[in-house]
């Protein structure tokens, strides 16, 4: 059964809300059974188009962001830079796909708070990452990365090799006793000889962070996942332009017996036996917020009314070092440092990752309130800046909190976010600075602010997770270690909803991995 975009069939063996990783992977896991999967995406295929690589029409028009007013704590309107296509969030990441570290898994002490502990541990994660590296292409190199957890084997291909003034940044890492590493990326790469080809899609491409990609080179949701698995398997049928408005339960209300869909005006209404929701942590939230009855007042499967709660999306910030040397490396989305993961002598908590990001672009610079730095290039145009620049992209953790969260109010949609732990971006950014200073790259740091910010501000929802958190304990937690809610038996979670903590790395390949974990459990069920 191909992609459709007219009602299909009412009744399934499976239905999957969200056509994301989340979603996707576990769809594809479960096709070969056989059972009739449909899979509901309330956007369409993102047109691959001259725009694709357009950065004024990508990041100041937000061309491809979906259309929608959102409320935030002090009554501002924002807007959500979400993205409804087939492959949900993942057709504009920047397809950096690390393993969360064996601690992140743990209870961790942070200066300011505490990281909680996951109900599982990164063992029982483990083989599942290994899956979701093969299945998503990643590229990279084992016993770089010095805080990098333990794997059953290597990547299933190799690193994306530097460009020759990375390579040189690399070395200057080094000879400071830092431990700078390959980029887990997920790319599609014609491979001779275990390295990259001159022709492989996307090697010599800079359009990567927030960017789609015309080539399909980028392993996202769409091109690894649903269009091998409609190719492959005549029992999926991906349904777009599809949105799900609600959940109906029975009259316990402990089972899901409908899922309501707005397409092109017209309400439906599907069934299956179990029913899996993957729209991303924000949209899944909703779903279950508006889903509510007589038997869950305050939303389904919200009794513990943590749902919509403990929202993060990691403390975020883009760093463009200026110096006076040119820089015409291509894709530098290469290197990343994790020495101060963990903390330091002079800050013994957590601090983060720093990773390189793609060049930024003249559109996404011009218009920023630019210092006085100008003054230090004289002879520099300003649409030169770019290649006299390095980009870098600094996360730290950020801490689950109950009020930071999601919600309807007065028929609203309300995202209340407050950072909870700023100063590890902080210490962070000044490590960089040192850093770069000490490896002969005198540079003057701007701080992005037209697209991504000093701050990453609140509309901007990358990494977003924890609105539907996992555990043992029905009274505080959303959903069981099966990702299964806890108040109803044929209902799942699988986008980054169901994280307790985020960790300081990328999430998308924890939540590849959970959806292959989740995947053989409805898959032994169905």
């Amino acid at each position: 059964m191909p992609h459709v975009t007219t009602p299909p069939a009412q009744d399934w063996d499976l239905i999957v809300i969200g056509s994301g990783p989340g979603g996707a992977s576990l769809a594809q896991a479960i096709a070969p059974g056989g059972k009739r999967i449909l899979i509901l995406e309330r956007g369409d295929y993102l047109p691959r188009e001259e725009a694709n690589w357009d950065p004024h029409a990508v990041f100041v028009e937000g061309r491809y962001q979906a259309q929608e007013d959102w409320t935030n704590a002090k009554g501002d309107t924002l807007h959500p830079q979400l993205h409804n296509f087939v492959g949900g969030n993942s057709k504009v990441y920047g397809a950096a796909l690390f393993r969360l570290r064996e601690r992140d898994f743990e209870e961790v002490a942070h200066k300011n708070g505490v990281s909680p502990a996951w109900p599982l541990s990164y063992a029982d994660f483990e083989p599942w990452y290994a899956k979701a590296e093969k299945l998503f292409h990643v590229h990279g190199e084992r016993g770089e990365d010095n805080t990098e957890p333990h794997a059953s084997g290597p990547y299933p291909y190799p690193a994306v090799s530097h460009e020759s003034r990375i390579a040189r940044l690399a070395d200057e890492l080094r000879s400071q006793g830092l431990n700078p590493f390959h980029i887990p990326l997920g790319i599609l790469l014609d491979e001779k000889d275990g390295k990259p080809t001159p022709t492989s899609p996307c090697i010599k491409c800079s359009y990567f962070d927030g960017f789609p990609c015309p080539m399909n080179g980028k392993a996202d949701a769409q091109v690894v996942c649903i269009d091998p698995m409609l190719k492959l398997h005549d029992n999926v049928t991906l349904f777009t332009g599809a949105e799900a408005t609600a959940l109906e339960t029975d009259a316990a209300g402990t089972k899901v017996t409908a899922v309501h869909v707005e397409h092109k005006g017209q309400r439906l209404k599907f069934t299956a036996p179990v029913v899996v929701v993957a729209g991303g942590a924000l949209s899944s939230a909703l779903l279950l917020l508006r889903s509510g009855s007589p038997q869950h007042p305050s939303g389904l499967a919200n009794g513990s009314g943590q749902l919509g709660r403990n929202y993060m999306r990691h403390n975020m910030s883009v760093q463009v070092a200026v110096s006076h040397e040119a820089n015409d490396t291509v894709f530098q989305k290469t290197l990343a440092l994790s020495d101060w993961y963990w903390g330091d002598e002079d800050y013994p908590w957590p601090i983060g990752l720093i990773q390189m990001m793609a060049t930024s672009h003249t559109p996404q610079l011009k218009g920023e309130s630019l210092p006085q730095w100008l003054e230090w290039l004289p002879d520099l145009p300003f649409d030169q800046i770019s290649r006299h620049s390095m980009d870098f992209w600094l996360q730290a953790e950020d801490l689950p909190h109950p009020e930071n969260r999601i919600y309807y109010k007065d028929g609203k949609v309300h995202l209340d976010l407050v950072h909870t732990d700023n100063e590890p971006l902080d210490q962070l950014q000044k490590r960089l600075h040192r850093t770069l200073n000490a490896a002969a790259h005198p540079s003057v740091m701007l701080e992005r602010s037209l697209y991504l910010g000093k701050h990453i501000p609140l509309s901007g929802t990358a990494h977003q997770s924890g609105t539907a958190r996992f555990g043992d304990d029905p009274a505080t937690s959303v959903l069981d270690r099966d990702c299964r809610a806890h108040q109803l038996d044929n209902l799942y979670v699988t986008d980054a909803s169901f994280f307790p903590s985020i960790g300081a790395v990328n999430p998308t390949l924890t939540i590849i991995a959970n959806a292959l974990r989740v995947a053989d459990i409805v898959g032994d069920r169905l």
